[in-house]
């Protein structure tokens, strides 16, 4: 396979992504609403632990699995992130 067709099916992935990431943002806008409404703190530690735990179980490949658990808890303190600057 040629270099540019493996970046085409990059791209194409990374199109994939994106429309999974928006729509994942709007679960983390509903999780805040929810979390002010409930007077919950943003950072939710034992959940985060959770998350990272079940995808760690998901990856199939171990070459793979330190930089998909670093990819999930960027993805998770992005969220945080936007969560906070929204209740400035």
């Amino acid at each position: 396979m040629e270099l540019a067709e493996i970046r085409k099916e990059i791209d194409e992935i990374d199109q994939d992504l994106i429309k999974l990431l928006e729509k994942r943002m709007d679960c983390v806008s509903r999780v805040l609403a929810a979390k002010k409404s409930s007077g919950q703190e943003v950072v939710d530690k034992e959940r985060e632990a959770v998350v990272l735990a079940r995808v760690a179980s998901l990856v199939t490949k171990p070459d793979y699995q330190e930089t998909i658990l670093a990819t999930f808890a960027d993805i998770m303190r992005q969220s945080s992130n936007y969560q906070q600057s929204k209740l400035s």
